[in-house]
């Protein structure tokens, strides 16, 4: 099932974000997006690994391995690494390319299923573009609308569960999903209860009752539905697992299969208010163009039902919170560790080298990061076929089968925000201010509450808003390129738009704007590698799904031609977290079933309560945000 906004956004080596900043105890260091080459100026860092750490024996899992031993002066796991052939008798080592959600979660996966594994990443945080970053006591949180799987009792929540990454945290759910709000202030809120926005949107428009009627009995059927089929990898799955599957899809056989084939856009096209008609596009804050009425209806149930909601610590804490995990499970995370080819014998994958030159050898290599870049730069597009030079050579440059890139600015406030407001607002803009959005592709602007999401996300009397649009990916590439004082103009041009506008949707709000802060779409595509800055890869429904399925299903994530080698992340299964996830555990059970291993898989135990100091310390990469009074440093 879609969970189109819940960005994973896994952290793909290339695209060298040169992630400069000095580790520092400082509680409120500088942004995390910002690179080196948007701020020349900041200092390169020392090399940091974690891991690995004993863990204590898991009564109801399996053995957890013990930390490799490698005598005085050596760091304990480097040994085992450095030798193409694996020790006899020591369990299969497995190398992963990205520390974002996928690869975090192979990393786990393998560690449980009793392998030796090890992380390399580029950057110096897990996450990829799970993250968050700090100025001046904010936390600017980046990815993490809505999750997936924040209720017991389905499989989403089992892996999050499995993963660590719920360990003693709360969550935050909200009753509605989003508001909409025109040019001039009429508003259309999109409840998760379904009696309720039947009533609200009757009230809005009683001439559209048949449509909203339509909408909301669909959306009463699908709280019925319980399916999140991320356990089992596809090609594994049992015959008594697919006929469960059945179980629950063939009842509402109809239903999966009109709203699917039926177009958001169509369906919106049926109201006759001129409101409704642009809200409905817009219920997931921007309109992604193409999807059908289904992945709406699942997400809101999903919300409906606080499956849905935001975890305590928000993005950068679900990573930390699984970096714990896996380091728990004795598994070894290299920052600072770019990967510049992978390494082969024949036609099967040995091993890494890093840019510094550094060879790893293992007897499996994961790569959990941009899909182009792994197929046409760490392996050279030696391995290729029908189903991979469809993904990454002719849908890739395609329209409308990725995922847009987006603009973010992130607004420090003193005081408090109206209560009154919703956590998440869309305002329609007029051609004319949409027009003095740089780069933008439609004529909206996002408002998120981020500090109702969470506490923690703004210092004690303050509030911290999130705006964020869709944006031309090639309009601020081809401007950081061409002039770096140009593209900080633009940057600073959003700035002003989001404070002017914030301003006038708060009166009184203008003295108390602190700081704006801004991330672009090339400022994403050199942290996370990202293809065209792309916030969630492949666009759900779009040519691409029916190819990704078949990579992670019939191709078990491999590439032809080549063994000892996998690939996860959501360039392989699509956009959302819990894909991004249940990838890393797919990988694992496909290498154990190659290899003839039980996969094995349990709960963390860890209940101690979650604390801001889990995010641990933050780099400093660039100090450029506009100040108060329109100044930028």
């Amino acid at each position: 099932m879609p969970d189109p906004t819940t960005a994973p956004r896994t952290d793909p080596h290339p695209a060298d974000p040169d992630p400069a900043g000095t580790l520092r105890a400082d509680p409120d260091p500088a942004g995390l997006l910002r690179t080196r080459a948007d701020h020349p100026d900041a200092r390169r860092a020392e090399p940091a690994r974690t891991g690995p750490r004993r863990a204590e024996p898991d009564r109801a899992g399996p053995r957890r391995p013990e930390p490799d031993r490698a005598g005085p002066g050596r760091p304990e796991s480097d040994t085992v690494w450095e030798r193409p052939e694996r020790p006899a008798g020591s369990p299969p080592r497995v190398l992963v390319i990205g520390a974002g959600v996928a690869g975090l979660s192979t990393g786990c996966y393998a560690q449980m299923s009793g392998m030796r594994s090890r992380i390399l990443e580029k950057h110096v945080l897990p996450g990829g573009c799970c993250t968050a970053w700090s100025r001046d006591g904010y936390l600017f949180d980046y990815c993490i609308e809505w999750l997936i799987g924040t209720a017991p009792g389905n499989e989403a929540h089992q892996i999050w569960r499995e993963l660590g990454a719920l360990d003693g945290k709360t969550v935050t759910n909200f009753d509605l999903f989003n508001r909409v709000v025109d040019e001039d202030g009429r508003s259309v809120t999109f409840y998760n209860d379904p009696d309720r926005l039947e009533r609200h949107l009757l009230e809005v428009s009683p001439a559209d009752a048949r449509p909203i009627r339509s909408f909301c009995r669909d959306l009463r059927r699908f709280t019925g539905i319980e399916l999140y089929p991320f356990l089992t990898a596809p090609g594994l799955r049992t015959v008594r697992e697919r006929a469960a599957t059945l179980r629950t899809v063939l009842p509402a056989f109809r239903l999966f299969w009109r709203t699917a084939a039926t177009p958001m856009h169509r369906f919106a096209d049926r109201f006759e208010d001129p409101l409704l008609r642009r809200a409905f596009r817009n219920i997931f804050f921007q309109d992604p163009e193409g999807f059908p009425l289904l992945p709406y209806l699942f997400n809101m149930a999903s919300a409906y039902h606080g499956n849905a909601g935001f975890p305590q610590g928000g993005s950068l804490g679900l990573a930390r919170s699984v970096e714990e995990r896996y380091t728990g499970l004795g598994g070894t995370i290299d920052y600072r560790a770019r990967a510049e080819k992978i390494l082969l014998s024949g036609d099967r994958a040995i091993g890494v080298q890093l840019r510094n030159g550094r060879r790893y050898y293992a007897d499996h290599v994961v790569s959990a990061c941009d899909g182009r870049t792994t197929v046409h730069g760490l392996l050279g597009g030696r391995y290729t076929g029908p189903v991979i030079d469809r993904l990454y050579t002719d849908l890739l440059e395609r329209p409308g089968t990725l995922f847009p890139a987006v603009v973010s600015a992130f607004v420090g406030v003193r005081g408090d925000l109206p209560a009154e407001d919703a956590h998440s607002t869309t305002y329609l803009l007029r051609p004319g201010e949409a027009a003095r959005l740089p780069g933008a592709l439609q004529s909206s602007l996002v408002v998120q509450l981020r500090s109702r999401y969470a506490d923690g996300f703004a210092p004690p009397g303050r509030s911290v808003v999130h705006c964020t649009y869709f944006s031309d990916y090639a309009h601020w590439a081809g401007l950081r390129r061409r002039d770096r004082g140009a593209y900080r103009a633009q940057k600073q041009r959003v700035a002003d738009f989001v404070r002017a506008f914030l301003s006038a949707q708060w009166p009184g709000t203008a003295g108390r704007i602190e700081l704006v802060d801004v991330a672009t779409p090339a400022t994403t595509r050199r942290y996370t590698g990202n293809h065209g800055g792309s916030i969630l890869a492949w666009k759900a429904f779009s040519d691409a799904d029916d190819v990704a399925s078949r990579l992670v299903g019939k191709e078990r994530m491999r590439l032809p031609g080549l063994s000892g080698f996998s690939m996860a992340g959501q360039w392989v299964g699509m956009g959302g977290l819990i894909r991004a996830a249940s990838t890393g555990r797919f990988a694992v059970q496909y290498l154990c079933d190659e290899l003839g291993m039980p996969f094995r898989a349990h709960e963390s135990e860890d209940a101690e309560p979650w604390h801001a100091g889990k995010l641990g310390r933050l780099p400093q990469l660039d100090r450029w945000s506009a100040r108060e009074g329109g100044g930028a440093r």
